[in-house]
């Protein structure tokens, strides 16, 4: 009898399908992260990053069994204007060499409701790495309209501090906090 119920639970086993996380790609396109400080208490100071590489290994199924790992090229901020973007690339703040990146690798995912996770990473900034908490929500998962292949959609949210990279002259006036905003677009790898 016993041998039995371990011969069936092994062919159970062997035929049920388990999910895993598939690998989605980065649409560089539709993938950005915004961020804002505020300067001297005057006005709110706004920038973006773009050129976005790297992957998400979405599991749908169990969010919590995900992970991101993602970078960009310092050198793609745009504030709108060039001698703001020469200054933050100058010594006073990054000293960025062409090629120098920004780096996310979560480290853990914490689902916090149906649509929503806690991403806890290792953001890399300056040479400095340090662990931040993205609040994030998906938009949307399933066959692009254009594409015809499976797709995703996430926002998240947080707040670093510039001094905790390194890059923090002129705080306090400047403010030392940085709100990011960041939302990306995501295809299932071939």
């Amino acid at each position: 009898m016993k041998r039995t119920l371990l011969a069936a639970g092994l062919a159970l086993a062997a035929t049920t399908a388990v999910a895993a996380p598939e690998k989605y790609i980065l649409d560089a396109s539709h993938s950005q992260v915004l961020f804002s400080y505020n300067h001297l208490g005057y006005s709110t100071t706004w920038g973006m990053f773009s050129g976005f590489e790297g992957e998400i290994m979405f599991d749908q199924e169990d969010p919590a069994a995900s992970s991101v790992n993602v970078s960009m090229p310092l050198m793609s901020m745009f504030t709108g204007w060039e001698e703001r973007e020469a200054h933050l690339m100058s010594d006073d703040f990054f000293g960025a060499a062409e090629g120098e990146l920004v780096t996310f690798v979560s480290t853990g995912i914490e689902v916090t409701g149906e649509q929503t996770a806690l991403i806890t990473g290792d953001l890399t900034m300056n040479g400095v790495t340090k662990s931040v908490v993205l609040d994030a929500q998906l938009n949307a998962a399933g066959e692009h309209p254009m594409a015809k292949k499976p797709w995703a959609g996430f926002n998240a949210t947080t707040t670093v501090k510039r001094t905790d990279f390194e890059v923090g002259a002129f705080a306090p006036f400047v403010g030392d906090e940085v709100q990011v905003q960041i939302s990306l677009e995501a295809m299932k790898a071939e």
